[in-house]
């Protein structure tokens, strides 16, 4: 099914990507332990919500011509993300994630909240749902709402799961784990992410928004 493909390919992306939840998923596995940093890792679950039914409430509102507009800026953005990706794959490490986190870290112990207050002010669901994920979603919903549970079902398994793994990795691993294959594992997504960008924006540009 396409969409449920596009929704983990997506999912996958965003949760293996540099960030402010991998950066805290990561530096609170190793501190705190595995279940610590999986409380992280589920953070999406109780801040996505509000985000998606604001970008849907608005874009049911505008023209058709700005779900185009928007559907050209959200591929050329998951494109950059994209270039971003590998180019911070260059220089990712492990140890600058955790003295970034270690140096600005004056929140509370709580891994869930603290989790979801840093999805929360994150920039990057919002755009991706005002840009890729709103857009996408109504176009499966169009089709029914089997199209769209498979979209998010998709994205969120790979989103959270890939967090979640991640935890599990640096827990089993601890402070010996290299950070080579992060580095490779980037530098493939973000190859994802760029072809994910331009077949999106192929779709937007013969207007075939119904994934089919």
């Amino acid at each position: 099914m396409p969409y449920l493909f596009l929704g983990a390919s997506l999912g996958l992306s965003a949760g293996l990507s540099p960030g402010p939840l991998m950066t805290l998923v990561i530096t609170t596995s190793l501190r705190d332990g595995f279940w610590q940093g999986l409380r992280v890792a589920i953070a999406p679950f109780l801040t996505d919500l509000p985000i998606i039914l604001v970008s849907l409430f608005v874009l049911k509102l505008l023209p058709n011509w700005s779900l185009t507009l928007l559907g050209v800026a959200g591929s050329l953005y998951v494109v950059y993300l994209g270039w971003e990706t590998i180019r911070a794959a260059r220089h990712a490490s492990l140890e600058q994630l955790r003295a970034s986190e270690q140096s600005s870290d004056n929140l509370s112990r709580q891994s869930l909240s603290r989790g979801a207050l840093v999805n929360l002010l994150n920039p990057h669901p919002y755009i991706f749902w005002a840009t890729v994920g709103g857009p996408t979603l109504l176009a499966a919903l169009d089709q029914g709402a089997a199209y769209a549970a498979a979209f998010l079902v998709g994205f969120y398994a790979l989103l959270v799961g890939s967090k979640i793994g991640i935890a599990a990795l640096i827990h089993s691993q601890s402070r010996a784990l290299s950070t080579a294959w992060y580095q490779r594992i980037l530098a493939a997504l973000g190859i994802l992410l760029i072809a994910l960008g331009i077949w999106l924006l192929y779709q937007v540009l013969t207007g075939a928004t119904q994934l089919t």
